[in-house]
């Protein structure tokens, strides 16, 4: 089962500028202590011809739209063609993928999103990573710490695999479409491919190429 959880088995690393903050991972979350500083290491190599560098350590692709009501604090990258909507509050420590999509008043703190994620309606995303083409539904949130603030670990049918983080959101693999108003638990990961239906309470390991309905029913899509 620990093989479904693994870096290789929910990205494709060619949709990212941070392919190289996985090296020497094993899993996708080892990754999001290092964020911050792979921002710094990729905006100095980012060309002037290409990205605004704005304020302190942030990096805007001339061809991004941003709204002027958006607010961004760095370090943060805003990739080529992205688009950072009106109220969007992105605190530091976020890299916006190429072609994504960063909504009315959705928050963003210490993720990397993959090209061409959607998080466009009130969305709250923190301590996570989304790959290519994930979709999250307006209202659906992360939760990043755990109520008694306890470790966060990742349960996936009987494995337990601790991760050392008090702040861990959800990890989304390649094509996730999370429904509108779900909660997305700490120490959530989605498989490639998978749906989640709106109003859900996530928890755990979603397998790939799968529809969660509700707690204890997950079914295969195909």
């Amino acid at each position: 089962m620990s093989e479904h959880l693994m870096i290789q088995s929910l990205f494709d690393l060619r949709e990212t500028i941070a392919a190289e903050i996985f090296n020497g991972c094993t899993y996708p979350w080892e990754a999001l202590g290092k964020i911050k500083n792979e921002i710094l290491k990729i905006g100095e190599s980012l060309s002037p011809d290409e990205y605004h560098k704005i304020g302190e350590d942030v990096w805007i692709a001339k061809t991004a739209k941003v709204a002027p009501t958006a607010s961004i604090s760095g370090p943060a990258i805003i990739g080529k063609n992205a688009e950072v909507r009106h109220c969007a509050y992105i605190r530091g420590c976020a890299i916006v993928g190429e072609g994504a999509v960063v909504g009315n008043s959705t928050e963003l703190k210490n993720v990397l999103l993959f090209n061409k994620v959607q998080v466009p309606h009130y969305n709250y995303v923190g301590d996570s990573i989304l790959g290519y083409k994930a979709h999250m539904g307006a209202g659906s949130i992360t939760s990043n710490v755990k109520s008694d603030k306890s470790l966060v670990s990742v349960h996936a049918g009987d494995l337990y695999l601790e991760t050392g983080l008090k702040k861990f959101g959800a990890i989304l693999a390649d094509y996730v479409e999370v429904g509108c108003n779900s909660v997305l638990n700490p120490g959530t990961v989605i498989g490639r491919n998978a749906n989640v239906y709106p109003l859900s309470m996530v928890r755990g390991y979603v397998p790939e190429a799968s529809i969660y309905k509700k707690v204890g029913e997950v079914v295969a899509k195909y």
